[in-house]
This record gives C-alpha cells, sequence and structure tokens, in this order.
C-alpha cells in the first residue's frame, strides 16, 4: 500500500486512515502506523504462499522418493518376495497414498499431475495385492515400479493446472465413476506391464539371451496366465466406467453417450481387449501379438484418460 501524504494543515504525526474493522476495530491509527501494519500483512500473505508451495513441493519430493527404493528392486542380485519387498512396496503405497490423499482431500480436482498421483497411488496397491494374492505377480515389480516412478516425475513436473471438479451429475455417480475409471486404470497398467513382460521373455528366448531383468520376470506361460486374468478383471471394469460415464453424462447433458475423444477411445479399447479375449479363448491367440494388442489398448486408454487431460491442459 502506498502511504497518502498528509494535507498541509495535517501534520504527518496526527494524519489518520480509516481501516477495516476487523483488523483494527473500527478505530483509526497514524498514517506510519497504518502503512507498517499493511505492509506487515502483504509480507505474511506472500510468506504464507511462499510456505504452501514450499510444504507442497516437499510433499511431492517425498511421494517421490517413496517410489524409488521399489523402482531400485530391478537391480537386486536375487530377486525374492521377502521382507525387503514388502518393506519398499509399502513404503511406496503410504507415500504416493498419502500425497494423493491430501491432494484430495477437499474435493476431486481437474489437475492432470493430481490424477496420475491418484492412478499411481491405486497401481501401487492393486500391486501389492497382486503380489500378496499371485504366485508371480510379485516378479512383475522390476517393469511396474520403474513406470510408476516415471509417472511420478511427470506428474511432478506438469502439476498445478487443475481447478475443483464441479458436475451437475449426482456426486455420487461422480466419484462412482472417477473411482471405478481409477481402478481401470491400474488393473489396465498391470496388465500392459504383464504383457510387456511376456514380450521380453519371447525376445530372450528367440535370441537365446535371457538377461537379468528377464531373469526376473514371469515365465512366458506364467506371465500369459497372469496377463489373462488382468484383462479379464480390467474388461470388466472398464466395462462398468463406460456404464457410470453414461450415466453422468446423462445426467449433466440428458444424452447418454456423446462420442468425444475419451469416449471413443474408451469404447475402441474395451472392444479390442474384449476381441482379445474371445480370441484367446476361441483360436488361442497369444504370445507377442497378444502383447501388441494389450499394450495398444493400454495406449488407447492412455489417451482416453490422462492424454486428454495433457492435451487440454500442457499443450493447449
Amino acid at each position: 500500500m502506498r502511504c497518502p501524504r498528509p494535507a498541509a494543515t495535517t501534520s504527518a504525526t496526527t494524519f489518520a486512515i480509516s481501516t477495516p474493522s476487523c483488523l483494527f476495530g473500527g478505530k483509526s491509527m497514524p498514517a506510519a502506523r497504518a502503512c507498517q501494519v499493511d505492509e506487515h500483512l502483504c509480507l505474511g500473505g506472500n510468506n504464507g504462499i511462499v510456505a504452501a508451495m514450499s510444504g507442497s513441493i516437499l510433499l511431492n519430493l517425498l511421494a517421490l522418493v517413496s517410489l524409488l527404493p521399489a523402482a531400485l528392486l530391478a537391480f537386486r542380485p536375487v530377486a525374492a518376495r521377502d521382507g525387503v519387498f514388502w518393506g519398499v512396496i509399502i513404503f511406496a503405497a503410504a507415500g504416493s497414498g498419502a500425497w494423493a490423499w491430501l491432494q484430495l482431500s477437499q474435493s476431486w480436482q481437474t489437475d492432470l499431475g493430481v490424477a496420475l498421483w491418484v492412478s499411481i497411488a491405486t497401481t501401487v496397491l492393486l500391486f501389492a495385492a497382486l503380489a500378496a494374492f499371485s504366485r508371480v505377480g510379485w516378479r512383475l515389480a522390476p517393469l511396474v515400479m520403474p513406470y510408476l516412478l516415471l509417472l511420478g516425475l511427470l506428474a511432478s513436473v506438469i502439476s498445478g493446472h487443475g481447478q475443483p471438479m464441479v458436475a451437475s451429475a449426482p456426486a455420487v455417480w461422480l466419484d462412482l465413476h472417477i473411482l471405478v475409471s481409477v481402478l481401470t486404470y491400474g488393473l489396465l497398467t498391470l496388465a500392459a506391464m504383464a504383457s510387456l513382460a511376456v514380450f521380453l521373455q519371447e525376445r530372450a528366448l528367440k535370441k537365446k539371451r535371457p538377461g537379468p531383468l528377464t531373469r526376473m520376470l514371469p515365465a512366458v506361460v506364467e506371465g500369459e496366465s497372469l496377463n489373462g486374468r488382468l484383462l479379464m478383471a480390467g474388461q470388466i471394469i472398464l466395462g462398468l466406467g463406460i456404464a457410470t460415464g453414461m450415466a453422468t453424462q446423462y445426467f449433466e447433458t440428458g444424452s447418454l453417450l456423446r462420442l468425444d475423444h475419451k469416449a471413443l477411445l474408451s469404447l475402441v479399447s474395451f472392444a479390442l481387449i474384449g476381441a482379445l479375449l474371445l480370441g484367446h479363448r476361441v483360436c488361442g491367440v497369444r504370445g507377442r501379438l497378444a502383447a501388441r494388442v494389450v499394450l495398444a489398448a493400454y495406449l488407447l486408454v492412455t489417451l482416453a484418460y490422462p492424454g486428454v487431460k495433457f492435451v487440454t491442459q500442457v499443450l493447449l
């Protein structure tokens, strides 16, 4: 605030200005004192903003650090589902989950960075469940965790472009649609990593040169079986996500389906995965061809969910 100069008939020590009653109880005060208080308030507000930004950056860095030990599992001399494995997975789940929860503590956000952190936390939790209940699922860690670390780095770089989500649909439908969408993306991420593992294993067998990475991954038959189960679960949840999306669209616009980029890519992904599951059962489609189809479907889902946000918030 720029202090007003006192009039010629008024001394600087007796010049007074009116200030908001919420700050000074409705009383007037000398100009010099008022300017000092106003400057203090401005500096205090700026310091508060800087402190909030610093805290946010620190929490983001801590979330990234929590993913790092799990990403380094690929460099262990011997792969094992032991205490070290569970320790780093729990650490990753706690760090990414806490940061995602803090960002969503008030409401759903449209920010791409927040969406990626929610997807990361969900995928870590799903992977932990897979590692606990599947005999070979834990062997995907050398692919899953470095990929999630890269997503975390991307989320950290592009965060800060969103606003609280506002929708005319009932909150329960919106919450259900978002939760199902996040769960779908997490399951398909794991399915894509299982397909990539099959692809790498088959290539290593063809070249007769297995490497340290492929020795940690599931065998081809085990990877295909795991991939089939993940795809089946992902297909069911993806179908539910499309249905809840149509319901949300109906509440907002009165129409069940609007063929925008997100809806079209989701439908194509659903058709691709369904065709692959049918082909696997009827014709025995498997191996590198099946892996390519799964990776293509995952790419389409990525373009449909975070991809649209990336274009609208970062590129445009």
